[in-house]
């Protein structure tokens, strides 16, 4: 006898709801978008991560983290880094 899935069939808002980590996974989802973009950004302006923690006044592991969105990646620090590659963070409610 085969058990079948109790999500089969729901939307992924749905499952994550009820799990109960909506909220957290789209903290994180939006986290990594945001760090992605402040990636691209650098790449396109050709900035290193060497160059932007000397910009922050931080360590290049530290913008590692940033840009693995991985630990506690403040909107602080995210807004700090945008500006220093001439870029603004926009938050809204929606």
């Amino acid at each position: 006898m085969t058990e079948t899935n109790p999500h089969w069939g729901t939307s992924l808002d749905d499952f994550l709801s009820e799990e109960d980590i909506r909220e957290s996974a789209r903290t994180e989802a939006v986290t990594r978008v945001v760090a992605w973009q402040l990636h691209q950004e650098m790449e396109r302006q050709g900035i290193t991560k060497a160059t932007l923690a000397e910009r922050m006044h931080t360590s290049r592991v530290q913008v590692d983290r940033i840009l693995k969105a991985r630990g506690n990646v403040t909107i602080e620090t995210l807004q700090r880094a945008a500006t220093l590659v001439g870029r603004k963070l926009r938050l809204e409610l929606v």
